[in-house]
């Protein structure tokens, strides 16, 4: 392997690291440029924005983490005390992390912007070996072996149903094919007229007694002759 592939293939891991840094702070239009034919001190220019100054402070930290996880030294960075367009100098690589007013104003991608460089967005870091070598959870075996059991006794019953069952499935069809059976005209005709005859009403004779005492209680008292009211005096 020749020195200017080597350099190549470095450059491509360390702008690689650097845009999964952006990715991971959720940076806003990342662009990559290809500046060899410009400038024999770096090779790529690589511009995100950020929308606040907390934000930008967080990328920036972000990229140079990134970096060294990679395996290149710590980069060098510049205005991280106002936020408003931090530089991250990573030798090969230069990173402007910018919010967007500046963005515009300075218009660097008019200045780096001849050969804009590909890149698939989405982070591509590999799974830490820890959780890439941890293989899927099992079931316990008492409860796989109860499900298949389960199954292969289910799977008996549909295909070798029991003599009751049969019974059941016939009735059920049976009791569905027959319909319902409808009540003789003559005793629907006589239960509405049953139910439509008014109710006899009973009347009883009253025994005679109030108007003879009415009458006896109207008639005079008869008087006694006096012979007879002189002789009780005697």
């Amino acid at each position: 392997m020749t020195t200017s592939t080597a350099v190549k293939k470095d450059t491509q891991k360390l702008q690689r690291a650097i845009v999964d840094g952006l990715e991971d702070v959720k940076a806003q239009d990342i662009v990559v440029f290809d500046t060899e034919h410009l400038s024999a001190l770096f090779e790529r220019v690589i511009v995100a924005s950020g929308t606040s100054n907390r934000q930008t402070k967080a990328l920036a930290a972000s990229v140079r983490d990134a970096v060294r996880e990679a395996g290149f030294p710590k980069p060098r960075i510049e205005g991280e005390a106002n936020g408003e367009w931090i530089i991250v100098d990573c030798a090969q690589v230069v990173v402007h992390i910018m919010q967007p007013s500046f963005r515009q104003y300075y218009n660097l991608e008019e200045l780096w912007g001849e050969k804009p460089v590909r890149l698939k967005l989405g982070s591509a870091k590999p799974l830490p070996k820890s959780e890439a070598e941890k293989p899927a959870k099992a079931a316990p075996k008492g409860e796989t072996s109860l499900r298949r059991s389960n199954a292969a006794k289910k799977g008996v019953q549909e295909a070798f149903p029991s003599k009751a069952q049969v019974k059941k499935a016939a009735a059920k069809s049976a009791a569905a094919k027959t319909p319902a059976k409808k009540a003789p005209a003559k005793k629907v005709a006589a239960k509405a007229t049953t139910a439509k005859a008014p109710a006899k009403t009973i009347v009883v004779n009253a025994p005679a007694k109030a108007p003879v005492k009415a009458a006896a209680k109207k008639a005079p008292a008869r008087k006694a002759p006096a012979s007879k009211t002189a002789a009780r005096k005697a």
